[in-house]
C-alpha cells in the first residue's frame, strides 16, 4: 500500500468529493495514518492541507508558470463523459489559480464551473459555491476559495449521486487527477528531487481508475476519448514506480507529464 502521503494534491482533493469502489483488499495500519486522512474502501485519501504541506517542503513552486491561464470562460465540449472530465481538469486549475494568488483565473475558473455543471444538470447545486469562488478571490482570500472549490466539488458529487450518475462523478476526478498530475510533474521537473517525485507513486489509485473505466455504461464509451485515456494511463502505470520505494527517474517524470498533458488536451479540445 502506498505511503498515505503519495498522492497527487488534486487527485487528493478530487477523490475526496467522490463515491470509490473499493480497490483489491490490501492491509492499511490506519492508526498510523494523520487523524485527518480518510480511508475509503482501501484507498487511503489525505486531506488537502496534508499535501499542501508536502509540497511546501519542496520549495516556492512557481505556480504562474504551472497555471495555464483561460481566456474565457468553458464552454461544454462533446458529450457527458468528456464534459465530466472537462470539469475535473477546470476544478484543478482552480486549485492551480488559489497557488498562483490569480483573482482574475479564479473568476473565469468559477464561471466555467457553472457553465459545465450547468451541462451536467447540476447547476443548481453549485451556483452559489461558484459566486463564493469568485467572491473569495475578488478579495484575494485563497484560503476561502481553496475551502469553496473543494465544497463545489463535494455538490457536485451528491448532485450526481442523486441524479444516478455516479460514473459522471468518477470521470469529473479523473479529469482533475490527470490535470493534477501533469501540473505536478511540471513542478519536479522544473527542480526535480526524488521526494517530489515520489508523490507520483500511485498504483493502487491508477489501477482504481483503469477499473472504473472498464465499467462505464456504454452510453459513456462513445466516440474515442475513453479508449484514448485508458491507453494513456497503461502508459503511465509503469513510469510511476511498480514497487514500493522504486525511484521514480527525472526522465518518467517528464514522460508522465507530457502523456498527461496530451489527454488533458484530448479532454478540452472540441
Amino acid at each position: 500500500m502506498p505511503d498515505p502521503m503519495k498522492l497527487t494534491l488534486l487527485s487528493a482533493l478530487l477523490l475526496a468529493a467522490m463515491p470509490i469502489q473499493a480497490a483489491p483488499a490490501q492491509k492499511i495500519d490506519v492508526s498510523k495514518l494523520p487523524q485527518q486522512s480518510r480511508v475509503i474502501g482501501d484507498v487511503i485519501i489525505p486531506v488537502p492541507s496534508e499535501i499542501f504541506g508536502i509540497l511546501d517542503k519542496l520549495g516556492k513552486p512557481r505556480w504562474a508558470d504551472v497555471l495555464r491561464p483561460m481566456k474565457a470562460v468553458a464552454k461544454p465540449v462533446g458529450d457527458q463523459s468528456q464534459v465530466a472530465l472537462f470539469l475535473g481538469s477546470v476544478i484543478a486549475e482552480g486549485f492551480i489559480a488559489v497557488e498562483a494568488e490569480d483573482a482574475a483565473q479564479v473568476e473565469k475558473i468559477g464561471n466555467s464551473v457553472l457553465s459545465l455543471s450547468d451541462a451536467l444538470g447540476v447547476r443548481k447545486a453549485v451556483t452559489k459555491r461558484a459566486k463564493a469562488i469568485i467572491d473569495a478571490g475578488d478579495k484575494k482570500d485563497w484560503k476561502q476559495v481553496r475551502k469553496e472549490l473543494d465544497r463545489a466539488l463535494s455538490e457536485v458529487k451528491s448532485a450526481m449521486a442523486e441524479l444516478g450518475s455516479e460514473q459522471l462523478s468518477q470521470l469529473v476526478s479523473l479529469g482533475g487527477w490527470l490535470r493534477g498530475t501533469e501540473a505536478l510533474c511540471d513542478v519536479v521537473t522544473a527542480d526535480y528531487k526524488r521526494d517530489g517525485a515520489d508523490l507520483l507513486h500511485q498504483p493502487v489509485l491508477l489501477d482504481l481508475f483503469a477499473q472504473q473505466l472498464e465499467g462505464l455504461k456504454a452510453r459513456y464509451k462513445k466516440g474515442s476519448l475513453i479508449g484514448k485515456i485508458q491507453g494513456g494511463l497503461k502508459e503511465i502505470r509503469p513510469l510511476l514506480g511498480l514497487s514500493e520505494g522504486a525511484e521514480i527517474s527525472a526522465k518518467s517524470v517528464r514522460e508522465v507529464g507530457a502523456i498527461s498533458a496530451g489527454l488533458v488536451k484530448a479532454i478540452q479540445n472540441r
